[in-house]
């Protein structure tokens, strides 16, 4: 049964990508235009939000981008399939319910693991701006995903662990700004699909669809150090010293 879900989604999705492909090739050929020109005014807004005009500018590319999104072909086949999807797997979770019988011919005595659950600095969101405290704080890798919004991440005031530490953002639309301090090496992995870069002297003021590595000298031996992996479809990355 689960071979036979992974096999019906394999095919949705294949699907999906091959209409995908036509309609942007034969039927909606300025779709491409269309979802970037909305991610651009998103991110002007979003950087002068401050004033009216980037307010305007921010929810004209919101609304630009959802009527487009709303309009593909592709999202149509999508709704449509997993809808079927979920009416077939509930009709065949009735059909064949899943049983679970207890064995208690054997003595085994299970011993429950404490398994503690921690508060974390970062959280998904879909808007929004996210920092580190001010203070001094226990350090946690992080592994976040956001929307549209602005992360940055202050090392000075916490104490990393020795081995490597990891800082994962994935972000739709907005910046990454990390402070590190001068004794720290550090890993760099960023992909873009639109945006700029700037690792300490290293300037990358235009990237489109690119994917880039840099790391400090000393990194493979260092006993403590950092790796930075960050992934937008339009913003910026800023690594720098303080």
């Amino acid at each position: 049964m689960y071979k036979s879900k992974t096999d019906m989604m394999s095919w949705i999705l294949i699907i999906g990508v091959i209409l995908l492909l036509l309609e942007v090739t034969f039927f909606n050929g300025g779709l491409i235009f269309s979802l970037l020109f909305s991610g651009v005014l998103i991110y002007f807004g979003k950087k002068r939000w401050s004033k009216t005009f980037g307010k305007i500018l921010f929810w004209i590319g919101i609304i630009s981008a959802l009527v487009t999104v709303l309009n593909m072909m592709t999202f149509k086949f999508f709704l449509i399939a997993i809808l079927i999807f979920i009416v077939i797997q509930f009709s065949q979770s009735k059909k064949n319910p899943i049983l679970f019988q207890p064995d208690f011919e054997k003595d085994t005595t299970f011993v429950r693991e404490q398994i503690l659950k921690k508060p974390l600095i970062f959280r998904n969101m879909l808007f929004g701006r996210q920092k580190t405290p001010e203070e001094v704080y226990e350090w946690q890798d992080v592994n976040i995903q956001v929307g549209v919004g602005d992360t940055i991440v202050d090392l000075s005031n916490t104490m990393l662990p020795k081995g490597e530490s990891v800082i994962c953002v994935r972000n739709i639309l907005g910046s990454v700004q990390v402070l590190v301090p001068y004794d720290l090496e550090v890993r760099v992995v960023h992909s873009t699909l639109v945006g700029s870069a700037v690792i300490f002297q290293m300037q990358e003021p235009q990237i489109l669809n690119q994917a880039l590595q840099f790391e400090t000298a000393g990194y493979e031996t260092a006993d403590q150090k950092i790796k930075i992996v960050t992934s937008m479809v339009v913003g910026s990355l800023e690594v720098k010293r303080i």
